[in-house]
């Protein structure tokens, strides 16, 4: 099964995403309020991109529960998802406009649009899985750690991303992404793989460009 495959093939990421320092720090509840502030500025903004992919996906895709699905999706990433990170903004005195998007961001939103334009239907349901897939599995996993997510700085973070209906989602996700590689040649087949591990990289990255608060190191040469 594809979806089996693509774990295994990205196991050793997956252990880095666990182990990264900003995941461990989410999880107990140590993490910064400025690195969590920008991380969740530049996911409000992903989102916009991501939206839009699945809205792709939905249009592209020949099967009507599927592409109910997607819309579906779609609407979820844009209407329930941004009211909590809006919620986290409003927290924390987050100043968004004076953000720059960084280019981790800017890069994974780009990668998932251009997938979306002109890869085929396949290849966009394997692009978008890993960000169902990987927050399912990282937001199970810090539930686990923290336990009672009462007084927790990010219990609201964790609790969405280990809930019970955001699994059914990740389960229809992955659902779509085996029956389709189950039906493709070699090429969509490998093509679908190639965008799987990409997304997947690009997910290490969002993390790591938040822990890092990540900027343009050509901003400087820029002028205003």
């Amino acid at each position: 099964m594809f979806c089996d495959d693509m774990w295994q093939r990205t196991a050793e990421l997956m252990k880095a995403i666990h182990d990264h320092p900003f995941n461990v720090a989410l999880g107990d509840g140590t993490l910064e309020p400025e690195r969590f502030a920008f991380y969740i500025v530049q996911d409000g903004r992903y989102l916009e991109a991501f939206s839009k992919t699945l809205a792709t996906a939905s249009a592209r895709a020949g099967d009507p529960a599927e592409a109910a699905f997607y819309a579906q999706s779609a609407h979820t990433a844009l209407a329930a998802e941004r009211l909590l990170h809006a919620g986290y903004v409003a927290d924390l005195g987050a100043d968004a406009e004076g953000v720059a998007t960084s280019p981790t961001c800017l890069a994974y939103a780009s990668f998932l649009q251009a997938t979306a334009l002109t890869a085929p239907y396949p290849v966009i349901a394997a692009a978008v899985l890993p960000c169902f897939w990987i927050y399912q599995d990282v937001g199970t996993a810090l539930l686990g750690r923290a336990g009672d997510l009462d007084g927790h700085p990010y219990g609201k973070w964790i609790s969405t991303y280990s809930d019970p209906g955001f699994a059914a989602s990740v389960e229809q996700a992955k659902a779509v992404a085996d029956r389709l590689a189950a039906a493709a040649g070699p090429d969509t087949r490998a093509a679908m793989e190639r965008a799987y591990c990409r997304a997947a990289a690009y997910e290490w990255m969002f993390w790591d460009s938040a822990w890092r608060r990540e900027t343009w190191p050509t901003e400087r040469w820029l002028a205003p």
